[in-house]
């Protein structure tokens, strides 16, 4: 993107700098956001908050920040593609792969992989995590969508941070929810404690889920989840509040699996991560707006342990 100056227009009186900027540029309000607090937009002449509020007439300049070095080296690895066209990708993320480098990490995930086959992808989005509009915790399976344009990044993240994405989610729990259907709305935040963990608390962001009984047998319980936010640690952590807490779950587990009894203690003690499996995602085409409705196989491991505990059901 080069540099341009822009005169806003009388008719957006009272808008918001970064929402109008985020429009007409054609970018996510987060990047127009730090891009205003690094000095790379000025408001007639000056540097102005996000929050600023437009009276008409004056004059914006923009001046994008040089691309940031990403030094993520394209690594080859199995990819499961389920979906793919020139703007989209999607990809079913098998256990204990990360998403993206991050601190400490430079190699070894999926968007390693993903650049070795789709080299396209690189310069999509932001530094170091090319084409990623969302992520999945480490050993979380399942649906992953990936961008392939600039275009079709702006509006997939445009679609998630709007909540026009419909995701649902299996899990396996230990015990049974007194309710066979009911909605978890207690905002998250970081653990005071420990904060590589995520918790309940009374001034944390908002976050809302549902969940739906799919069956229950042998102390354990097949739900499906499906998210009105996404924050970090969602299922696991509103799962845990409400008293039925992943099984395999190191970190929000509690060991309930010395509540069960017979063979199915041994199984879920065993289970080596969070039995959660992203399975569904409904999202407008970013570039044809047709509704495309996603399904990601169910993990071997996952259908293995609930049929210990009884009958698959049809889903």
């Amino acid at each position: 993107m080069e540099s341009e100056t822009l005169e806003v227009p009388p008719e957006v009186e009272g808008e918001r700098l970064d929402r109008f900027l985020a429009e007409r540029l054609q970018l996510t309000r987060n990047r127009v956001q730090r891009w205003l607090e690094e000095g790379h937009i000025l408001l007639d002449g000056e540097a102005v908050k996000p929050s600023h509020r437009l009276n008409g007439g004056e004059k914006v300049e923009v001046t994008p920040p040089p691309p940031r070095d990403e030094r993520v080296v394209p690594e080859g690895g199995d990819l499961e593609v389920l979906y793919e066209d020139r703007d989209l990708l999607v990809i079913n993320k098998p256990a204990g792969l990360t998403v993206h480098p991050g601190a400490g990490r430079r190699g070894g995930t999926l968007v390693n992989r993903l650049l070795a086959r789709f080299p396209e992808i690189r310069g999509v989005g932001g530094a170091g995590r090319p084409g990623i509009v969302h992520r999945l915790d480490k050993d979380t399976t399942g649906l992953l969508l990936v961008a392939r344009s600039e275009q079709a990044y702006q509006e997939l993240s445009r679609a998630f941070a709007e909540r026009r994405v419909g995701k649902r989610y299996l899990a396996i729990v230990y015990g049974e929810p007194r309710s066979t259907r009911g909605r978890v709305d207690l905002p998250i935040g970081r653990h005071p404690n420990r904060r590589k963990e995520m918790a309940v608390r009374p001034r944390g962001r908002p976050a809302a889920s549902r969940y739906r009984v799919l069956a229950s047998d042998a102390g354990l319980s097949l739900l499906e989840v499906a998210i009105e936010t996404g924050r970090t640690h969602q299922i696991r952590v509103h799962l845990k509040a409400i008293g039925h807490p992943l099984v395999g779950d190191p970190v929000y587990g509690e060991n309930r699996f010395k509540t069960l009894r017979g063979p199915i203690r041994g199984a879920a003690r065993a289970f080596p991560r969070p039995a959660l499996h992203a399975w569904q995602v409904d999202v407008e085409h970013p570039r044809s707006g047709e509704r495309l409705a996603l399904e990601a196989p169910i993990p071997a491991d996952f259908r293995e342990l609930w049929e210990m505990a009884g009958a698959w059901p049809a889903i």
